[in-house]
């Protein structure tokens, strides 16, 4: 088999100039390049993370708000609310806190 022959038998878009110039950028692109491949799935990646917190922040901010706005809204509930979250008392009370027992102890 000659050189000819060999040549002849490589398929057109391979001898061409404009395929090798095309898997050279593709090449600098996705191993070379400053954004490269590997870079753009971690930025992907962390966006969906932070869009993630952003979307569980929004839900909070909501959620607070509502409570905010009950607990303005009657003082019975302000102090409902102090008692349970933050362990206030009136003078002269007693107050237990009951923690649930964890199975390892007995």
């Amino acid at each position: 088999m000659s050189a000819k022959e060999f040549f002849l038998r490589i398929p057109g878009f391979l001898r061409s100039f404009y395929f090798y110039v095309g898997l050279g950028f593709l090449v600098w692109m996705f191993v070379f390049d400053s954004n490269d491949f590997v870079r753009q799935y971690d930025m992907y990646a962390k966006l969906r993370e932070l869009e993630d917190e952003r979307d569980y922040y929004l839900s909070n901010i909501e959620t607070v708000k509502k409570e905010r706005a009950e607990l303005l809204s009657s003082p019975e509930l302000l102090e409902k609310f102090a008692r349970e979250k933050y362990i206030m008392k009136r003078p002269g009370e007693d107050v237990f806190i009951l923690v649930p027992q964890s199975e390892g102890e007995e």
